[in-house]
């Protein structure tokens, strides 16, 4: 059998096997008058606290319905129930013998064999079996007994009988706590019983309560004529609003046409303002536009100065080269800027003359005649390209690059100083001296990549900073 509580296997306690119909009856007839036996828990428990957890989990974690369950018997038929002595049961009037008494000694190795002791070997274990049944179904009999006449389904163990034990000794405390609460309570309410004075007191607060009660009814009623006084009122007020609110749609109707009308010459009128805003602007547009700026786009790509996109300068640790054909070209735009600013200005260069003609631009140095008979000036021209060519000498190969670079910085030199004259606030941000501009020389045969890059774009910024002044 198992425990009914934590599922575990139990051992029956020896006397059970041993009961006599007599120990049964007089069992199931003490089971009728059942007497709390107040128990009394030992400081130190009867069992492990291993046992109490197996026995709490077993409790909350109990899938499977009990072996044997309490029932409630029927009042009428209990008695009779509980009467009926086991000797009416014919399959229980057997009594119990013990294997003394039901089997002979054991007989010698010589009769062992023969078919009269296989014989009585097999009666004696059908009885022995029969016995064995017979205990077990008084032992049923009586747990389903004590099942129905009390809250515990039996079988138990002697761990969960003593953790019952422990649980319903917890429970009589809080019920005699109760108890004495209640107890106390009642005390409280027999000592708070009035005296008669008390009443009297009771009995005149309670007549000047009703003086009060009688006062306050008779000014609800006054309250009540009032309200219908007010309710009156309210209706000729609500009157008087329905004619308000139909003058106010009245109004609202008028108002809406009349915001309507002036929306529309609200919108006619933004329109006029619009369209003049936007030829106002365009007008200012078209005055600030200057088509030098837009023929000749000056700025720089990082070391380079450009005009035109077109990259005026040479690096040597670049990893694209700009080729000669981009700085030709941008020397060429710079030289057709620098003659459109002298001839917007009406200046004429002394000694030089320009010739703007794209990657082959020039300048033409005039030098006075050599002889007296001689009236025409002695014309040098200048190359302002270079074709990119490797001759034996670097001097040699710029030659004559340099000298149309320089005469270029003489003739921007010129415009500068004649503009300076007509407006003494006006400064180049680089100063101009021989073939130097700013601290950098314009000559490439004689400088270094950098130099010569960073003199090119100080040379496009003084062009830009002309072009600016005459626009």
């Amino acid at each position: 059998m198992k425990c009914q509580r934590c599922r575990q296997a139990i051992k029956l306690h020896g006397s059970l096997d041993d009961m006599s119909p007599a120990a049964f009856n007089l069992l199931i007839g003490a089971s009728e008058h059942p007497t709390l036996v107040e128990h009394t828990p030992s400081t130190k428990p009867a069992y492990p606290p291993d046992r109490r957890e197996a026995y709490e989990k077993a409790v909350r974690d109990a899938g499977g319905a009990p072996s044997y369950k309490r029932h409630v018997p029927n009042p009428r038929s209990s008695r009779t129930a509980q009467s009926k002595s086991i000797y009416q049961n014919p399959a229980e009037s057997f009594v119990v013998l013990t294997e003394s008494s039901m089997m002979p000694p054991a007989p010698s190795l010589s009769r062992q064999n023969s078919p009269r002791t296989q014989e009585l070997e097999r009666v004696a274990a059908d009885n022995d079996q029969n016995a064995q049944s017979q205990t077990a179904k008084r032992s049923e009999r009586l747990f389903e007994i004590l099942s129905a006449r009390t809250d515990v389904d039996h079988p138990i163990c002697a761990e969960c009988s003593e953790l019952l034990v422990e649980g319903y000794t917890k429970r009589l405390q809080v019920v005699t706590k109760e108890r004495d609460a209640f107890v106390e309570f009642l005390k409280r309410v027999n000592a708070e019983i009035p005296t008669e004075a008390e009443q009297e007191a009771q009995q005149e607060e309670l007549r000047r309560l009703e003086e009060e009660d009688a006062e306050a009814l008779q000014d609800l009623e006054d309250l009540e004529r009032e309200r219908a006084e007010v309710e009156a009122e309210t209706k000729r007020l609500e009157e008087e609003s329905r004619e308000l609110d139909k003058e106010e749609e009245e109004f609202w109707r008028d108002r809406n046409a009349f915001t309507q009308k002036l929306d529309e010459f609200q919108n006619i009128r933004d329109c006029v303002n619009q369209q003049y805003d936007h030829d106002s602007k365009q007008l200012e547009k078209l005055q600030r536009t200057n088509v030098y700026n837009d023929t000749f786009n000056i700025g720089h790509d990082g070391f380079f100065g450009t005009i035109n996109s077109l990259r005026l300068g040479r690096l040597p640790n670049q990893a694209q080269q700009v080729e000669w054909a981009e700085v030709n070209a941008a020397w060429g735009q710079t030289l057709l800027l620098l003659a459109t600013i002298a001839e917007k200005l009406g200046f004429a260069f002394s000694g030089y003359r320009l010739k703007p003609m794209g990657s082959t631009s020039k300048i033409d140095k005039l030098d006075p005649p050599s002889s007296a008979s001689s009236t025409e000036p002695k014309i040098t021209t200048l190359e302002l390209f270079s074709s990119g060519d490797m001759p034996i000498g670097r001097m040699f190969m710029y030659r004559k690059f340099d000298m149309a670079m320089v005469a270029f910085l003489e003739c921007l030199r010129q415009v500068a100083e004649f503009v300076e004259q007509r407006d003494p606030t006006m400064k180049l941000p680089y100063k101009i001296a021989k073939d130097k501009i700013g601290d950098s020389c314009i000559r490439l045969a004689f400088n270094q990549d950098e130099a010569w890059t960073r003199a090119c774009k100080y040379t496009l910024t003084c062009v830009k900073f002309l072009l600016a002044h005459t626009r």
